[in-house]
């Protein structure tokens, strides 16, 4: 397993931790370029201080790395992006740019999101991390199976965690399914608001059966609801246009394990129309171009047998 040590900006670390009601974070990066590569879902990313105080003071599971534009990461993660307004997060995404953003600018940044997040009381922080140089401006990633100071990890691990899991480091996290028995450890798990963005950049923008990309229709549709028995997860996602997510919804749309869109009859029975998907019955939907982030079968089978209406 690794880790990531983030070095935080002391305005954004100040402002989620008077906020422990958040437990999801986007730790965003100012420019749009690169990405970030060091974890797996699942693993952990802890946030350091600036030197000369340079302490971890909490930290997070990472979910995934998406780029977002400044009002997209503004619209879905809102406070949790460190900043009280978007005028705020205009500002502070202009200070690191060191260049000055204009209401009308909307860059692209990137998106380091995290859940489960935990800040540590002030005077009890987890103390500096083993081999940090001062001069490491960003982050470092260790690898927590080979590294001397494991048991530093281990301990704020621990404590991410509330203190009650047994945790082994050497384990591969990436791998499916639970881990320990906590739920917080499941690789493909997301937090609600993630899961928005991370089916946003998985579908390219587009709605996975119309194919429209008017950004603001756009909706994050889960194939099973969470209070149905479904999860945050990307395989349990679909992007949709808000009109089109609510004929899903209600049966009148589904998508088979082959990733064909059916059409309910009683779309035409009850309302006349629907002829715009009766031409797509059948067709494949668009999908992610990585094959674990595609619709698991297992939800759309249910999807079929307790919503879709014959």
């Amino acid at each position: 397993m690794k880790a990531y040590v983030g070095v935080t900006d002391g305005d954004w670390y100040r402002f989620l931790a008077a906020r422990p009601a958040l437990t999801e974070a986007n730790f965003w990066r100012p420019s749009g370029k690169g990405e970030f590569k060091v974890l797996r879902p699942g693993e952990p990313f802890l946030f350091k201080t600036h030197h000369p105080h340079n302490r971890v003071v909490g930290g997070g599971f990472f979910a995934r790395f998406v780029k977002l534009r400044v009002s997209e990461a503004w619209e879905i993660f809102g406070e949790a992006n460190g900043a009280s307004t978007l005028h705020e997060m205009h500002a502070r995404v202009g200070h690191y740019r060191r260049e000055p953003i204009s209401p009308a600018d909307d860059p692209v940044i990137g998106c380091v999101l995290l859940r489960d997040t935990c800040f540590f009381p002030l005077d009890a922080d987890a103390g500096p991390p083993p081999a940090f140089a001062a001069n490491i401006v960003q982050g470092k990633g260790y690898d927590l199976a080979t590294h001397p100071d494991a048991r530093f990890f281990h301990d704020v691990v621990t404590r991410l965690l509330g203190g009650h899991v047994e945790i082994d480091l050497s384990e591969p996290w990436h791998l499916g399914g639970p881990v320990f028995g906590d739920p917080r450890l499941v690789p493909q798990r997301l937090g609600q608001q993630a899961f928005k963005a991370v089916v946003l950049d998985a579908y390219d923008r587009r709605c996975a059966i119309t194919g429209d990309k008017i950004r603001p229709v756009l909706q994050a549709a889960h194939i099973r609801p969470v209070h149905r028995g479904g999860e945050h997860r990307l395989d349990n996602g679909l992007l949709l246009r808000s009109d089109v997510h609510t004929l899903y919804d209600r049966g009148y749309l589904a998508v088979d394990p082959s990733y064909k869109l059916l059409v309910s009859p009683r779309l035409r029975e009850e309302f006349g129309n629907g002829r715009q998907f009766y031409e797509r019955a059948g067709h494949q939907i668009a999908l992610p171009r990585q094959r674990p982030d595609r619709p698991q079968w297992e939800a759309l089978e249910w999807h079929l047998d307790e919503v879709f209406l014959r």
